[in-house]
């Protein structure tokens, strides 16, 4: 059944249950994926963040600098 702007409802727009489910999946994997890797330099920015003398000193001269004092 077509609504009158022309455009087909949303009760009349159906998938197979097989589609549905692998893309839910395939979904699911992949924001799996991206919350377990972390670029390195994330993890080095969380790491000075997580420090406050580190996070205090990167506002003041920067990140590399300041995780480097105290990190590297």
């Amino acid at each position: 059944p077509k609504e009158p702007s022309g455009s087909p409802s949303t009760a009349s727009i159906k998938i197979k249950k097989e589609v549905a489910n692998a893309f839910v999946k395939r979904q699911k994997r992949f924001s799996q994926y991206t919350e377990f890797y972390k670029a390195p330099m994330e993890r080095m920015h969380e790491r000075c963040e997580s420090y406050p003398p580190c996070d205090y000193l990167s506002n003041q001269i920067g990140f590399p600098m300041a995780y480097n004092h105290f990190f590297g």
